[in-house]
């Protein structure tokens, strides 16, 4: 991710200029011990320097205090627990050569022991240390500026949002991704970095913040990568989530990030208002199509799905996210639709060859859809109310199909309120029959005509005999009033029952 390293020992060991030499055994140190990030250089020869040490720096000493040998191991068993990341001794100042009780403890505890000759000041590699730390912000700052440029000018690309992406995840040299305000992600660079299962939960992950609505910038790990999420857009109004894999980003790095997040911001409020702006035209042109006349809308948008076509209506499922979710269907998959807002709910119209894309509406947004038989648009208006039947329609869920519910829609259409109490009225002697002797003669009665008046099938349905059945439906009969060997009067009493409330 950046150019220049981060300040280390082994860069401390490499400057020819300071004649550094390691002593440790390469054996005796642990792996990477030599290139830990290093927060500064300190000198001292105080017998406990620890009280006034930070951690991850190098102590320098010339060893005035190792008079004792036996001083030596307590010494550097507390510059380990400091968490002191390498030990340099001055020699010939008042001793030639390391000790080689200090080698041996330092080999002990995994600290790097190496020697400053004389002609080395102890400034000067604490200068060479600062200078490196020096050098290391400058490259940041520089790489962030330079990073900087590099996404102004991708989001003067098309598909601008894309691009700052993409350029975002060349420049962290990690992988990046945004996610839309539906939890579908965007654009990911590189695209397919990980396992379906990681994407999957992330998304999951994704969804529960954007279902929150509160801006967050948080970290969470999936098998064995680590992810940062930052929102975007404001709480209660997020437009989408920003991730990148990283375990932490420096200062330099998250000001690239939150340029980015405005950004996107920017460029999601753009669309936005594009979109608004699209939903009220194809508004309008929703009424030229309920006039069966396509030529208007045909004239505007340059093309519409090809006839024949099915019209749906749903009236539960979120309008913004759906429409991000059809608008990412036309991009990747170049699937031809037309969506428009109506009080009635969202009005989709596609080509009936993509029909099946109304099931993964449903499922996807936990939505009712209505969905008419196919049509051309010469009948746009009978496709609308078909859809508007189905959508309708009690005790259903998902995409419900009109050919499914046309056996039922006349009753449907004729079960006014008054047809309910004229029905209510017929049935109230049988009701009342049932209520004052504790018997089931309307459930019988009921059952008997869905089994199309077979009194076999009837009575097994019910768990009784056949006479005993056939005799609560002649007293059902009687009590309405009605001789029910004839077919007319099953198919009044028939229709009193579906129109009637339980």
């Amino acid at each position: 991710m950046a150019p220049t390293d981060p300040p280390t020992l082994s860069a401390l060991l490499r400057r020819r200029d300071l004649d550094l030499r390691l002593v440790s055994a390469a054996t005796d140190l642990p792996d990477g011990s030599l290139d830990r990030p290093l927060r500064w250089v300190h000198s001292s020869d105080l017998a406990d320097p620890t009280p006034f040490l930070a951690e991850d720096l190098v102590l320098l000493t010339t060893g005035t205090q190792f008079d004792d040998a036996d001083a030596i191991p307590p010494y550097v068993v507390r510059l380990a627990e400091r968490g002191v990341l390498g030990l340099g001794f001055g020699t010939d100042v008042h001793r030639s050569g390391t000790p080689e009780e200090l080698i041996a403890a330092c080999a002990d505890q995994g600290i790097p022991l190496f020697e400053v000759p004389y002609r080395t000041p102890f400034i000067a590699v604490a200068r060479a240390h600062s200078e490196a730390i020096a050098a290391q912000a400058y490259a940041r700052r520089t790489w962030a500026l330079d990073t900087q440029r590099a996404l102004a000018l991708a989001a003067l690309r098309p598909r601008g949002l894309d691009a700052i992406v993409t350029e975002l995840g060349r420049r962290l040299g990690a992988w990046a991704g945004m996610f839309d305000a539906a939890g579908d992600l965007l654009v990911a660079h590189p695209r397919d970095a990980f396992s379906t299962t990681v994407r999957e939960e992330l998304g999951t992950r994704v969804q529960e913040i954007l279902d929150r609505g509160l801006e967050a910038g948080q970290s969470l790990t999936l098998e064995a990568h680590t992810f940062m999420l930052f929102t975007v857009g404001r709480g209660g109004h997020l437009r989408g989530v920003l991730a990148v894999e990283a375990d932490a980003l420096d200062q330099e790095a998250r000001a690239v990030v939150t340029s980015v997040i405005a950004m996107a911001g920017l460029a999601r409020e753009q669309s936005e208002q594009l979109t608004r702006g699209r939903r009220r035209l194809h508004t309008q042109l929703l009424r030229s199509l309920l006039g069966d006349d396509p030529g208007l809308a045909r004239r505007v948008l340059g093309s519409l799905p090809p006839a024949p076509v099915v019209v749906a209506v749903t009236g539960d499922a979120p309008a913004e996210p759906l429409l991000d979710w059809w608008e990412r269907r036309r991009l990747d998959h170049g699937t031809p639709a037309f969506l428009a807002d109506s009080e009635d709910g969202v009005v989709i119209c596609i080509s009936a060859t993509d029909e099946p894309l109304l099931d993964d509406v449903a499922a996807r947004f936990t939505a009712r859809v209505g969905v008419s038989a196919p049509e051309g648009y010469d009948a746009f208006s009978r496709a609308h109310a078909q859809a508007l039947v189905a959508l309708r329609q009690p005790g259903t869920s998902g995409a419900v199909r009109y050919a499914d519910t046309v056996g039922s829609s006349l009753l449907t259409a004729l079960a006014t309120d008054e047809a309910r109490l004229v029905a209510e009225s017929r049935l109230a002697p049988l009701r009342e029959h049932d209520a004052a002797h504790g018997t089931a003669l309307e459930h019988a009665l009921r059952t008997w005509l869905d089994h199309d008046a077979r009194a076999e099938q009837a009575a097994a349905a019910l768990g009784i005999h056949r006479h005993t059945l056939r005799s609560r439906v002649s007293h059902a009969g009687a009590l309405l009033g009605v001789d029910l060997t004839t077919f007319p009067a099953r198919a009044e009493v028939w229709a009193l029952l579906q129109t009637a409330r339980d």
